[in-house]
């Protein structure tokens, strides 16, 4: 059985930002963990809370899970990872994302349509930006360099950035869940972010995954709780299934819904989506099948948890990102895990 790395996954923040994630970042250095991530949504961004990370360590890396493709065009993002890959001595994983229609038509205002191609043209920009070889052109329809449309002054003129980037070859992880992303990532990518993996459904994403180079990293947030109920440590992994599949979409479109279906539980995904579009959040929780929460995340006893690991060392998955705020946690996933 292969080894696991470990990443801690501070997620976006809530109302406020999380406490001590700082400290936490720290702790999880000295443990001996791999990466810290964080990540935005409409509210926080992904960058700032790694520059401060950043400045309090030296060693961990520092990933965004993810950027959002829409946020920014694809040379601000080359330019924030340029900047704290210099700030940092070389230690950023830049994860990016397409997001969901809801997000980018609604909170950026862009659209949404072609998702591949647009991601596609994304990071070939940003590879660009980051190998400084010569300036930087894009011929394709979402992200023209020099941008020629109708209201175009005609004085763009293909530039290469002013800084020097640290490194030509930072780390480009593709959050994806359709079956054609997760093939695109293995292409244009050096890793992929999944939303859910269960390392009792190899066959989900196997075809997806057949393209992937040597050296190809799969780092997957768990959610992990320590109980010897199982059931009451299952409760934190229902209520975040029952938010994504039952909300975060709408009723005609929601990627999460849709791969829970395609992870064997279509009925149940449809269940929890009707209630929660209904109002119904807690039975939308309740009706969170106890076998799917189980199999994507580590919750039971520590003995249970070490026994279950077994399973997640023969997948493709290379790093396990805890998300947890537990100090404790975090400590005990380092005994059990490295």
């Amino acid at each position: 059985m292969k080894d696991l790395k470990l990443g801690i996954q501070f997620g976006y923040w809530q109302a406020d930002p999380p406490p001590n994630f700082v400290e936490r970042a720290v702790e999880a250095e000295r443990l001996g963990y791999d990466s810290v991530w964080t990540a935005e949504a409409w509210g926080s961004d992904a960058f700032t809370p790694l520059a401060w990370i950043g400045a309090h360590t030296s060693k961990i890396k520092l990933g965004t899970s993810v950027v959002q493709l829409s946020a920014r065009t694809p040379a601000a993002t080359a330019m924030a990872t340029l900047t704290l890959d210099h700030l940092s001595n070389g230690r950023v994983i830049l994860g990016l994302g397409v997001s969901g229609p809801q997000v980018v038509e609604g909170w950026y205002g862009q659209p949404f349509s072609k998702p591949l191609a647009r991601t596609r043209e994304y990071i070939d920009i940003i590879r660009q930006v980051l190998r400084r070889d010569k300036p930087v052109r894009n011929d394709g329809p979402h992200y023209p360099l020099p941008y020629h449309g109708e209201d175009a002054w005609g004085m763009g003129k293909p530039l290469r950035s002013i800084t020097h980037p640290l490194r030509a070859d930072v780390p480009i992880f593709l959050a994806a869940e359709g079956p054609k992303n997760v093939a695109l990532a293995t292409e244009i990518a050096d890793g992929w972010l999944p939303l859910y993996f269960s390392p009792y459904r190899p066959d989900v994403y196997e075809d997806s995954l057949r393209g992937a180079k040597p050296g190809f990293e799969i780092s997957q947030m768990v959610l992990t709780n320590v109980e010897d109920d199982v059931e009451k440590a299952l409760m934190p992994v229902k209520m975040m299934l029952g938010f994504y599949i039952g909300g975060m979409g709408s009723k005609k479109r929601n990627f999460h819904m849709e791969l829970m279906g395609r992870m064997g539980y279509e009925a149940e995904a449809h269940k929890i989506q009707e209630l929660f579009l209904e109002g119904k959040r807690g039975e939308a929780v309740a009706a969170v099948p106890s076998e799917f929460a189980d199999e994507i995340s580590l919750c039971g006893s520590v003995d249970r948890i070490r026994d279950r690991l077994a399973a997640w060392r023969e997948t493709p998955v290379t790093t396990l990102l805890l998300a947890s705020p537990d100090v404790d946690m975090m400590r005990t996933m380092a005994e059990l895990v490295l």
